[in-house]
């Protein structure tokens, strides 16, 4: 059943301060986004359709797709603006049961094998440069042998967690700046391209004959995008530390998803000015094989530079927006009430920073597979972003009085596409690895022991939905 709905009621712990403007809120969409995708996807893309016109219909298409989610998730962030995102809609449609399980599934899996990803990522970015080479090399032998890689990795997520820990303001500007400058860096990648002599415009018209191509073929590129566009949802997870968020987050969402679309379509066509289809398929970074082309090693420097640059930036938002879902749960009652401490110092979640920190930091130590851990919750991203944006229906219906500052354009028929393309995405992934999905699917589900378990500790109703009066 779903969770009463009451005036606001916090025993637990005080609220976390808005501190963050639209440049900030915009800032975590556009850098959270764009990682490393957009610098490698461009292979398996022709690779799967052999066609630059397909390749482009596959990116306008996970933009669009993207855009609708993006829209229904700026009506419940403007309607219920409040830490935990996906996690606050979840819980006031569908109750305490279906909330935890999205926080036990984001909490335990996706969060800290993404942040493990992601600084794996950023070591294998740097190992490019002569000066990184140590970076591969053994640090620990003995029964657990650890890389320099591994250690490098760990240091790296824990001066992002301390950033973080000091206070979403300054990591929420220094999302900012470095946004910018990562935004900046992909202009001069294309720029430098553009203005290149050893480009031509008829690359646009090559093609590859050995690609999957169809429809199968187009279905991968698709998802290859919405990989790359992945992300677009944590922006909701700070949402109760943002300033007028009835404005602010649907700017910042649809903005932010304007700007990496324009971003993203300039990078893959700067590529493509410079490289035929096979060459793209034929290399593994298309974006530094483009720079060496017109720069030499000087150029493909610089992209790998870009990368580093970019993978960073993305570490900070996935780490930012992390935390707050446990600190959310926990504020309701709903799991271990220490995760709902603030530091009274830097108004930060700090013990959901910590313990995020601490499992990511296991997987990098232990999981030397962790990217094949990562994905068996793959589809679980998929499972609740289809479960969240159904809810704006099951809120439209039943609390119609709810305020909404923002309503998304084309309700029902966006949100619904959305939720049926997800769905597609959902099955697909499924029937794709059926083994991995299966465990994902009980890990989701090992949360219900963990569920009965709080509640046992937290006997009696958990705490009241903010915002939101019976």
């Amino acid at each position: 059943m779903p969770q009463p709905l009451a005036a606001p009621a916090h025993t637990v712990s005080a609220d976390l301060p808005r501190v963050l403007g639209a440049p900030q809120a915009t800032a975590i969409v556009v850098g959270t986004i764009i990682g490393s995708g957009i610098f490698l996807v461009p292979r398996e893309m022709m690779q799967d359709t052999g066609s630059s016109a397909l390749v482009y219909l596959a990116w306008i298409t996970g933009g669009l797709l993207s855009h609708f989610g993006a829209m229904t998730y700026a009506e419940l962030g403007a309607m219920l603006p409040y830490a935990g995102g996906e996690y606050v809609y979840l819980r006031g449609a569908y109750g305490d049961a279906t909330a935890f399980l999205y926080m036990w599934t984001w909490f335990a899996v996706a969060k800290p094998a993404s942040i493990a990803a992601v600084t794996i990522g950023l070591t294998r970015t740097l190992e490019f440069f002569p000066a990184f080479d140590w970076l591969g090399s053994p640090a620990i032998g003995g029964p657990i042998p650890l890389l320099w890689s591994q250690l490098f990795a760990i240091a790296v997520t824990w001066l992002i967690t301390g950033l973080n820990y000091l206070g979403i303001k300054k990591a929420g500007d220094f999302q900012l700046i470095f946004t910018i400058l990562k935004a900046v860096l992909i202009l001069i990648v294309a720029g430098l391209c553009f203005a290149s002599a050893s480009g031509s415009w008829s690359n646009f018209s090559t093609s590859l004959p050995h690609a999957t191509g169809g429809f199968s073929g187009f279905m991968l590129a698709l998802i290859a995008t919405l990989w790359a566009y992945d992300g677009w949802n944590d922006l909701t997870m700070v949402a109760g530390e943002v300033r007028s968020p009835g404005r602010t987050l649907p700017i910042a969402l649809i903005g932010g998803l304007f700007i990496v679309g324009a971003l993203f379509m300039a990078t893959n066509a700067a590529i493509q000015y410079i490289l035929p289809a096979a060459q793209i398929a034929a290399s593994e970074r298309p974006a530094v094989a483009a720079l060496t082309v017109v720069a030499g090693p000087a150029g493909a420097g610089f992209v790998a530079a870009a990368m580093a640059l970019s993978i960073f930036v993305t570490l900070n938002g996935t780490i930012m927006s992390g935390a707050r879902i446990p600190f959310a749960a926990a504020r309701d009652r709903l799991f271990f009430r220490q995760f709902a401490h603030i530091n009274p110092r830097f108004q930060s979640p700090s013990t959901s920073l910590i313990v995020q920190g601490a499992l990511s930091t296991v997987l990098l130590l232990f999981l030397s597979r962790f990217q094949q851990f990562f994905e068996l919750a793959v589809f679980a991203e998929w499972l609740f972003y289809m479960l969240t944006a159904t809810t704006v229906f099951v809120y439209r219906r039943t609390r119609p009085d709810l305020p909404r500052p923002y309503r998304v354009w084309g309700y029902p028929v966006l949100p619904a596409i959305f939720v049926a393309c997800a769905t597609v995405v959902l099955i697909a992934s499924y029937a794709g690895n059926l083994k991995g999905s299966l465990l994902g699917t009980a890990l989701i589900l090992l949360g219900l022991p963990v569920f009965w378990f709080v509640r046992k500790m937290y006997p009696g109703p958990s705490a009241a939905l903010e915002g939101i009066t019976k």
